[in-house]
């Protein structure tokens, strides 16, 4: 695997090409794409952070981040794209907290989709991010090759670029984690389709399907069971009060409504 070069993007050749990255993954053609050369141009001239990670010469990555409220604080990563195969997409986040810190900031949030496993695995065990709420529909329908013009809903990540986790996972020694004694199943996958369990519980399992994407393809129907299981019970659990710990087995989420976890 070859050597991941990150830098910032203030020309607009650079941006050109991050445009045409990020169309290639979201499935986009130009005029849906989920960020414009202008709007990219705009962010960077502005001192927010817009960067690039590069394979061999070849842009294999792209980012784009600007600042948010509390101001001088917080940043919020709008998009981050990379290529399989670098591991451009860790290289990416860990440049962008290098970035935040040499500039005062503490936090960095994002969102994602809570039903891709792939990106769950990422944010939570990789990066040591947390869940902090559910955003039903959150862009509105998206009809691009990933999001297949359903519902947008996305959960929001906060980064603590300080906490114990974030800090062992940036040094790529991560804390070992173990799913708390007892905990049951709040949603499951059979087959398929979601089965809700019990939501009562003070440690709990939250399932997602093996490939939402592809479900999205093959059988819409059940793709909108699992957005409309999965906004009620993560949803539900996240805004009562209940916390995601981890993401066990590249698979599910376990939450905790134990304040000393």
């Amino acid at each position: 695997m070859s050597a991941v070069i990150i830098r910032e993007l203030h020309e607009l050749h650079e941006l050109e090409d991050a445009f045409t990255l990020f169309c290639e993954i979201w499935g986009t053609g130009p005029g849906n794409a989920p960020m414009s050369v202008e709007q990219m141009r705009a962010l960077s001239h502005a001192g927010n952070y817009v960067a690039g990670a590069y394979a061999e010469g070849r842009m294999i990555g792209a980012t784009v981040g600007f600042f948010g409220a509390p101001i001088a604080r917080t940043m919020h990563s709008h998009i981050t794209g990379a290529r399989p195969g670098h591991a451009a997409g860790f290289a990416l986040k860990l440049h962008q907290r290098n970035w935040a810190l040499a500039r005062g900031v503490t936090r960095i949030t994002w969102t994602y989709d809570p039903l891709i496993r792939r990106n769950a695995h990422f944010n939570v065990t990789k990066l040591a991010g947390r869940p902090d709420g559910y955003l039903p529909n959150f862009y509105g329908s998206v009809d691009d090759a990933i999001n297949g013009g359903t519902d947008t809903d996305r959960a929001l990540v906060i980064w603590d670029l300080s906490d114990p986790g974030v800090v062992a996972a940036a040094n790529l020694t991560p804390i070992p984690f173990v799913v708390p004694a007892g905990a049951v199943a709040a949603l499951s996958v059979e087959g398929d389709l979601p089965v809700l369990g019990r939501t009562d519980a003070d440690h709990l399992l939250v399932e997602v399907p093996a490939d939402i994407e592809k479900l999205r393809r093959t059988d819409p129907g059940a793709a909108k069971d699992w957005r409309i299981a999965l906004r009620e019970v993560l949803g539900g659990l996240l805004a009562d009060g209940a916390r995601v710990i981890g993401f066990q087995d590249k698979s599910r989420y376990v939450l905790t409504r134990d304040t000393a976890a």
